[in-house]
């Protein structure tokens, strides 16, 4: 995979060569490549922004640099035989960011980032390249940060870990919260490792039994456990088809009522009257 970066604070984005990430570079897996945006300016200040049409606080990203930047990071891109690029806008008012969507990510082979400053950058900038490739508006969360670097690291990190032979256990991210499959809208339970005492705290014995089936069943009950206590809005809206008898037990016992309209599926809709974790 190939990752383009266009910003104005490059030093921002150091931390792509650690880690993970870093790793995954060194072996030639992942190819990242940070560009300053301000040397497609040019006048002597290096301007990048200016006030915004129709009035109002703060500053707008300039089209020409950033237009000029794209166009050469795609001339670049295409000159060394990357192929099918993807713009990726982090901004408050896109898409959220999903597991589900770093694994959409995770299938593309170039992704060129373009986190903003100020009030953002000029929409034509956006118009103009989404008829060239895919552009995806992605937000981290419901907030507003004071540029979008910290949102490329996020999105690099979740998308790059799921690259082939990034993870040393191919297997480790099968059982992550919102993983696709079985864990897809659910968060994962705790995790224990030795010694199997520490400060008067055992471990579960179930984790000590060597009983794969139960232990998988624990797992799976902590699982639900947490869901409910920290996001419930995620069983309030996960896929009928994601429960089976076991879990409904489980969730009527943290105080989950069935579907009133009888759903073929039993699936559970919300908390009953009174219940607390």
């Amino acid at each position: 995979m190939r990752l383009d970066v266009v910003t104005i604070f490059p030093e921002y984005l150091d931390p792509l060569n650690v880690s993970l990430v870093g790793k995954a570079r060194h072996r030639g897996q992942l190819a990242v490549h940070v560009h300053d945006l301000r040397e497609w300016t040019y006048d002597r200040h290096n301007t990048v922004d200016d006030t915004p049409y129709g009035g109002g606080p703060g500053m707008v990203m300039k089209t020409e640099p950033w237009g000029d930047a794209l166009d050469t990071v795609l001339a670049d891109g295409y000159e060394s035989g990357a192929h099918a690029p993807a713009l990726i806008v982090p901004t408050p008012s896109g898409r959220p960011f999903t597991q589900e969507l770093a694994v959409e990510l995770s299938e593309r082979p170039w992704l060129i980032f373009t986190p903003a400053r100020y009030e953002g950058i000029d929409r034509r900038v956006f118009d103009e390249y989404a008829t060239r490739m895919p552009v995806y508006e992605v937000s981290i969360g419901d907030y507003v940060l004071a540029g979008g670097e910290a949102a490329v690291l996020v999105v690099t990190e979740a998308v790059a870990r799921l690259l082939p032979g990034v993870l040393g256990n191919a297997e480790s991210h099968r059982d992550d919260s919102f993983a696709p499959g079985a864990m897809a809208n659910l968060l994962e339970g705790p995790v224990y490792t030795k010694p199997p005492a520490w400060r008067g705290r055992d471990i579960p014995d179930v984790l000590l039994s060597g009983h794969h089936g139960r232990i998988a069943r624990w797992r799976r009950d902590e699982a639900l456990r947490r869901t409910t206590r920290n996001r419930p809005d995620l069983i309030e809206h996960c896929d009928p088809k994601a429960f089976d008898k076991k879990d409904r037990e489980m969730l009527s016992i943290l105080g989950w009522e069935p579907d009133p309209d009888g759903h073929s599926y039993g699936r559970f809709w919300r908390r009953a009257p009174g219940m607390e974790e």
